[in-house]
């Protein structure tokens, strides 16, 4: 049974709205095989033992890869565990799932802060016919008034449609050369976090759908996580494709950041 103030980490088999490849519904087995690898342990660098540290759960997934789950499952689950002051850490799937889980969380955390770290701004008005396409969830989150800030950083691949969509929703874009530490200070709870692996350079990150090279190191983005100004009331982590991972290392390095996330949640 989970208590108040715990985290569920809940995996989200969906796929659907993948724009280029499908394979992330099968992601979060993937990554939790990977978080209990021998060949490692669950120490964060902040010395917090998971193996031991109370108040975190690993609680199965939302859908399967052969029944995912639609939007409005997704957002129930959610809802139901954030209404019972469960704070979730989401697996992914791919990035469309952001939208029903920031929706489940805004009810209950008004004037949400959004840091989303990603290779793309994922602010289309639609792909191919989709408004509902994993390139298009932050566009729906805006236009829903799910969140009163978003600060999206890491991003190389901005169109002029995109830039104006910025413009329009007053997203803040910190490009992957970009000084991120003034904003990422500045940020204000409630924070929730998206962290998209392809946000990462395909160096260290192989099994992404998109591979968009110039991206942010595994260092950097422990860097960013360990100078966030306030925990995050909720995370996702999406886009881990295990059909193009090598040797099961993006898994590993998806595991590794969740393993900082839940630490840093914890306190």
């Amino acid at each position: 049974m989970l208590e108040a103030g715990s985290i569920a980490v809940v995996g989200v088999a969906s796929d659907e709205n993948s724009s280029f490849l499908r394979g992330t519904a099968a992601a979060p087995e993937h990554i939790r095989k990977a978080l209990h690898c021998p060949s490692s342990n669950l120490c964060a660098e902040n010395g917090v033992d998971l193996s031991t540290a109370p108040g975190w759960q690993l609680v199965g997934d939302i859908g399967t890869p052969e029944m995912q789950p639609s939007f409005d499952q997704i957002e129930e689950a959610i809802q139901d565990l954030v209404e019972a002051d469960v704070r979730v850490i989401s697996l992914g799937g791919d990035h469309s799932i952001t939208h029903p889980i920031v929706r489940a969380h805004s009810a209950h955390y008004p004037s949400l802060t959004i840091l989303h770290l990603d290779a793309h701004p994922d602010l289309y008005d639609q792909l191919d016919g989709n408004r509902n396409s994993h390139a298009c969830p932050f566009a729906r989150i805006m236009e829903e008034g799910l969140a009163d800030c978003l600060v999206s950083l890491g991003i190389r691949t901005t169109t002029p449609h995109l830039r104006d969509q910025a413009d329009r929703f007053g997203v803040e874009i910190i490009t992957a050369s970009q000084d991120w530490r003034p904003v990422v200070a500045s940020l204000q709870p409630p924070l929730y976090l998206s962290l998209d692996l392809d946000v990462l350079d395909p160096a260290f990150a192989p099994g992404i759908s998109h591979h968009e090279p110039g991206g942010l190191s595994t260092r950097e983005v422990l860097d960013i996580l360990h100078a966030l100004p306030h925990p995050p009331i909720g995370a996702d982590i999406v886009e881990l494709n295990p059909d193009r991972d090598l040797n099961g290392l993006t898994a590993m390095v998806a595991a590794k950041l969740l393993k900082e996330i839940l630490a840093g949640m914890l306190g």
